[in-house]
């Protein structure tokens, strides 16, 4: 199963992580960051995998 919003098509994305040190930032490496993904059912019916962002937005119709 795939970590995308089937609604909206958001993905993964990768992040570098910067540290502080001795007054100046020290690149230690990337770190890839997920979306919020919940099931969630569908007006017709069918189940499937959605961000947390289109769910509120479904909500507000």
């Amino acid at each position: 199963m795939s970590r995308r919003c089937t609604i909206c098509n958001k993905k993964s994305m990768v992040a570098t992580i910067r540290k502080k040190l001795r007054g100046q930032y020290n690149p230690t490496g990337k770190k890839r960051k997920y979306p919020n993904l919940q099931w969630v059912y569908l007006p017709n019916g069918k189940r499937v995998k959605a961000c947390t962002k289109c769910i509120k937005a479904m909500g507000k119709n």
